[in-house]
């Protein structure tokens, strides 16, 4: 399919009203909302000539995600496992919609679908991409208030969690970090450090 600046402007826009009836809030905006924003602005600076099917996927990336809470699966690792597969194929299928709406084809769908519903990763380079976005995101802008929501964590745990999310992310985005071109949480910067070294 062409490129369509207006159709692409439009997609984005559906997107973001959809997730502006977020009614948790962060810094006074609604939640999915602000953290859509920040998934743009961030694959801006480390992906800026990156596909329109990534640009889209990145957007919708937790679209709505209010809608299934966390408390709505048990409150075990299997049903933490099972949230995270029904958020997935909730965020396809919504992005989807909103697409189909906005006047995109079957096969750029499929292609938004398939990374925002975690597909493939390491092997498809739409999800990998929408997976490194989401860590740069993550370190930069979430980590200290995960940090602040754990204070019974102790350094092993820390170093654990920042290793998980290294694994998942590609050299080229290793290399941003390690370059400084994420903001970490200064208090977490040397811990973060040791993990990856």
């Amino acid at each position: 399919m062409i490129s369509d600046p207006k159709r692409l402007e439009a997609a984005f826009a559906a997107f973001d009203a959809a997730n502006a009836e977020d009614p948790n809030l962060d810094e006074g905006r609604p939640k999915e909302l602000l953290y859509a924003q920040r998934m743009s602005a961030m694959l801006a600076r480390f992906a800026p000539n990156a596909s329109e099917a990534v640009r889209l996927a990145v957007r919708a990336q937790h679209i709505q995600r209010w809608k299934t809470p966390r408390s709505s699966y048990p409150l075990d690792r299997q049903g933490y496992l099972q949230w995270r597969t029904g958020l997935y194929k909730f965020h396809a299928e919504t992005a989807g919609r909103i697409m189909r709406e906005t006047g995109y084809d079957e096969a750029t769908i499929e292609r938004v679908q398939a990374a925002v519903g975690k597909k493939a990763l390491k092997v498809n380079p739409d999800t990998q991409l929408l997976e490194d976005v989401a860590d740069l995101v993550f370190l930069e802008h979430y980590l200290s208030g995960f940090a602040a929501r754990h204070p019974d964590y102790d350094e092993a745990k820390w170093m654990e969690i920042i290793r998980k999310t290294w694994q998942k992310m590609s050299q080229a985005a290793r290399e941003f970090v390690l370059a400084g071109k994420v903001s970490l949480p200064e208090t977490l910067t040397p811990l973060i450090l040791k993990a990856v070294g």
